[in-house]
């Protein structure tokens, strides 16, 4: 696919007509391949009614699309020797040291926890297969928050690092903080804050200048609210609060992009971890990256535990999908047009990417809008998605 191949007209039309039904208030989206940028669009609004325009330079937060960020930024660290993908990750981060799984709760509702049949390692952080869960997809884990009173999600901060186990590490996929952890291990052996250690040696160099933890000034005039989906289908618009410089910055979300940034990403993933000439990961390490890293197991649906949240949510459903470092893999071709081995995630206010290495071409789309999997913004996307295809 070139350039001149692409018909961005057909692509304009789906993200336009999404948004006037009122799929999302805004949009911003881009394709690109290993050579460059094949398409870039954005429609609506950054703030409902407010006539502010989205526009392709709008900033987003987009939540869990951190985390292909940070597993590649950990990668660089395996690389130079100073992390182990089957080492015990308690040898960096020693509160991981003899975690506890939790069974369920007694009489009087108090959890009940056995030891860990072994302690996670890095590979099985980065593949949702350490035995961590989530709040959003665990009611049990909501249950042990609410009774122990530990911060949780809503904190935005490393004390919902301190919650247990609820599978023995290597035995199933779910969904969890593991790449939380990460994030906590790349500080511990670089002594740098996160996004810190982003600028300096990924981010920075890949040219990625709207991506931070905090945006900058320049980004700040940017940032698209955010808005919730009411029961009627309508939406309504509530800015997030900016983040504080000293703010918790955690491996599994909390970045702030442009979608033009985010193509930079996948665009080196495409080229085997280079891009405009500077390399930021070995070709090798990207290989390993992109391939299912948990054996036989596969990743299953995920149940909302937090309706305000999050839907329940699941991937084309029915097909079998694996786990690389940090993305889903389809096991087999998508009605999309994606073939098997494409990857792909998504980000808690229903932003999604993919990467399809056989055809060299990957996209990314940002909205700001919860809960999580919601129809229509999961709609619009599957819709750009197979318009790209389509327009080959």
């Amino acid at each position: 696919m070139t350039v001149h191949e692409l018909d961005r007209a057909r692509i304009d039309s789906v993200l336009r007509e999404g948004v006037d039904r009122g799929a999302a208030p805004g949009v911003s989206a881009v394709v690109v391949d290993r050579e460059g940028v094949l398409y870039e669009g954005a429609f609506g609004e950054r703030e409902l009614d407010t006539g502010n325009a989205m526009t392709f330079d709008s900033v987003g937060a987009i939540f869990s699309m951190t985390k292909a960020i940070t597993a590649a930024a950990a990668m660089q660290l395996v690389e130079r020797g100073s992390l182990q993908l089957d080492a015990p990750a308690s040898d960096v981060c020693p509160e991981l040291t003899d975690r506890q799984v939790l069974t369920g709760f007694d009489a009087d509702g108090q959890p009940l926890l056995r030891q860990a049949a072994s302690a996670p390692t890095l590979r099985q952080l980065l593949t949702h297969t350490s035995g961590f869960g989530y709040e959003l997809f665990n009611a049990e884990l909501v249950r042990w928050h609410e009774v122990t009173g530990v911060p949780g999600l809503a904190s935005n901060g490393p004390g919902m690092r301190q919650a247990p186990l609820v599978s023995d590490p290597g035995t199933r996929w779910e969904y969890g903080i593991g790449i939380d952890w990460v994030g906590a291990m790349i500080e511990a052996v670089t002594g740098q804050r996160l996004g810190d250690f982003f600028a300096e040696h990924l981010t920075g160099p890949l040219g990625m200048t709207d991506t931070a933890y905090v945006p900058t000034s320049s980004m700040s005039d940017r940032v698209a609210s955010m808005h919730v989906r009411l029961p009627d289908g309508s939406l309504m618009a509530f800015p997030l609060p900016a983040p504080e410089p000293g703010a918790h910055q955690g491996g599994g979300a909390g970045l702030f992009a442009t979608m033009g940034d985010y193509g930079r990403f996948i665009r080196m993933i495409l080229r085997d971890g280079e891009l405009d000439g500077v390399r930021v990961l070995a070709a090798d390490t990207v290989a390993q990256m992109v391939t299912n890293q948990m054996g036989d197991l596969r990743v299953e649906p995920l149940v909302s535990a937090m309706p305000n949240l999050t839907n329940d949510a699941e991937f084309f459903p029915g097909e079998t999908k694996s786990w690389g470092m940090s993305f889903q893999i389809n096991d087999a071709p998508a009605e999309t047009g994606r073939p098997a081995g494409t990857l792909m995630w998504a980000g808690l206010a229903n932003s999604y990417f993919w990467i399809d290495r056989s055809n060299g071409i990957g996209g990314a789309y940002l909205s700001q809008i919860l809960p999580f999997a919601d129809v229509s913004s999961v709609e619009l996307f599957t819709a750009f998605e197979t318009a790209v295809y389509a327009s080959r």
